[in-house]
């Protein structure tokens, strides 16, 4: 599944919540843009998702298998990356 994901993909929870945004998949993880890293401490790095909340893929959006609360919950910080 890893294959089909393409940057700039909308990633989205089960809940059709906007998570994040594609910037490319870095082995069994999703690193998403810088833009979508929200707000204080968080602003400015990338977020990584794993593969493993990926639902299925609907055109250009992956649909997460858990809702976008709680997905952001598994998301990890990478500091000056």
């Amino acid at each position: 599944m890893a294959g089909k994901i393409q940057e700039k993909m909308e990633v989205i929870g089960a809940d059709g919540v906007h998570v994040g945004t594609v910037d490319r998949v870095e082995g069994d993880r999703i690193k998403l843009t810088k833009r979508d890293s929200g707000e204080g401490s968080h602003r400015g790095h990338h977020h990584t998702v794993p593969m493993s909340l990926v639902a299925e893929i609907e055109g250009d959006t992956v649909r997460l298998s858990a809702n976008a609360d709680v997905a952001v919950t598994f998301e990890e910080e990478e500091r000056g990356a």
